[in-house]
């Protein structure tokens, strides 16, 4: 084991009160992310401990580029424990009462489990369970946590995106929204469709991602990683505040897979590798990696079917970047979110009536609505088109995917505090990745039946 410090600890007089971070193999840069700026009452030393190599470095990069940014630059220092024996090192030691980890999946479950074991909290990046073995082993981490009096969060970032919150909001106006309609499973009530990119930059410089990011067994496949937030968004969004139990509330009805197919120099641009490793030599095609990051899943939630999708490409169009869509169909207005290139690849919000001269009313009702909202949103405002109505939203609402990150830490802090989660948390985090794992069975025992 090497340890070492990039400076010298806090002295606070305050310092055993404070919340100190500890950072476990941090292979993903959303692990950098929670620390992109400084958070009040948590040590500004982070204890890492992981492996040597070139996940450890780039995540260490990313902190000193937040440290040394012009603007408003962070202030973080780190103590590095590296070694095969990482974890056990973690546990041991426990320098610090609050795990974060964020990288390889493959024993993501497990290093959730022993941390809440040892009566220390976790902030997770999703997915925390990416199989049916993942999801008991999370169902009986949970339990442990409750045991030990220690909190267990994942990191939905997608829920402080303002058009998702402002759609949440409308959707629970009656006059405007009516009721959530039922659906069908060919026209579902919910959609919630997200397009992403494998080469793309993040914090100003392009994203290197780990050549593991592209074995399956360890990263997980599409269908449990980013559908995890879009399966979130519909519990939330439809259902705030209210528990959802996947043995009652919950039907999968249908879910599939797909490839998308990458180039050598496709992969060596992404990772800078310049050969496929070995542990993806079955996963080539005539020198083709098929990487199975592609996934739709429907369900039934409380009689309301759902559809969610997720689809990785390799490169944004010029001018463009990730994309979401999200759709709530109401009997008196469909709620839309649009992010293509109409919208100027930014995510918009659109109020569609749907009943005779429904223009004209629901422009009533929407004019109180946005007057309400001046408070939490100033300066919001709408537009008036053929179909419906445009959402204005001030610029300085949209913080954007990284900012989103500080966001969900400081309200964790929050629950911190309080010594409790919101009791709807925990079962919906059980339901979430009930949905998502299980799905993943049903798509690849679909091929096995097609085959």
């Amino acid at each position: 084991m090497i340890s070492c410090s990039s400076e010298p600890r806090s002295t606070d007089s305050d310092e055993a009160s404070k919340v100190r971070l500890m950072t476990l193999n941090p292979g993903h840069f959303h692990a950098a992310l929670v620390q992109k700026t400084a958070l009040p009452g948590v040590d500004s030393t982070v204890h890492i401990f992981a492996p040597e190599g070139n996940d450890l470095q780039l995540h260490l990069e990313r902190i000193e580029s937040y440290n040394n940014r012009g603007e408003n630059p962070a202030n973080w220092s780190t103590e590095i424990s590296t070694g095969p024996d990482y974890l056990e090192n973690m546990i041991e030691e426990q320098p610090g009462n609050v795990m974060v980890t964020a990288g390889n999946n493959r024993l993501k479950t497990t290093y959730i489990d022993r941390a809440v074991s040892e009566g220390i909290h976790v902030l997770s990046d999703k997915p925390m369970a990416i199989d049916r073995e993942g999801w008991n082993l999370l169902v009986a981490a949970f339990e442990n946590a409750e045991e030990n009096n220690v909190l267990l969060l994942d990191i939905m970032t997608e829920r402080h995106e303002v058009t998702t919150r402002l759609q949440q909001r409308l959707s629970q106006n009656g006059e405007l929204f009516g009721e959530l309609e039922a659906g069908t499973p060919d026209n579902p009530a919910i959609v919630k469709e997200s397009i992403h990119h494998l080469y793309k930059m993040v914090s100003g410089s392009p994203l290197r991602r780990p050549a593991w990011y592209f074995d399956t067994d360890q990263q997980g496949e599409g269908i449990v990683d980013v559908t995890t937030h879009l399966v979130d968004l519909t519990l939330w969004g439809t259902f705030p505040g209210e528990a959802i139990d996947h043995e009652s509330d919950i039907e999968i009805t249908s879910a599939r897979r797909w490839a998308t197919n990458l180039t050598r120099q496709q992969f060596e641009n992404i990772t800078g590798e310049p050969e496929f490793p070995d542990y993806l030599e079955e996963d080539l095609n005539n020198g083709v990696l098929e990487y199975y990051s592609n996934g739709e899943i429907n369900f039934n939630v409380r009689g309301h079917q759902a559809r969610v999708a997720v689809q990785w490409n390799y490169q944004a169009p010029e001018g463009g970047g990730d994309s979401h869509y999200s759709l709530m169909r109401g009997s008196r207005a469909n709620l839309i979110i649009r992010s293509g290139a109409e919208q100027d690849f930014k995510s918009t919000l659109y109020v569609e009536p749907t009943y005779d001269a429904g223009l004209d009313e629901a422009e009533e009702v929407l004019i109180d609505i946005i007057d309400d909202l001046q408070e939490e949103f100033s300066g919001i405002s709408y537009s008036r088109y053929d179909s419906g109505f445009r959402i204005s939203i001030p610029d300085e609402y949209h913080l954007g995917h990284e900012a989103h990150f500080g966001v969900v830490a400081q309200n964790f802090l929050n629950y911190l505090e309080a010594g409790e989660l919101p009791e709807w948390e925990v079962p919906n985090m059980i339901t979430k990745y009930y949905i998502t794992t299980q799905a993943r069975e049903m798509a690849m025992e679909n091929e096995s039946d097609d085959e």
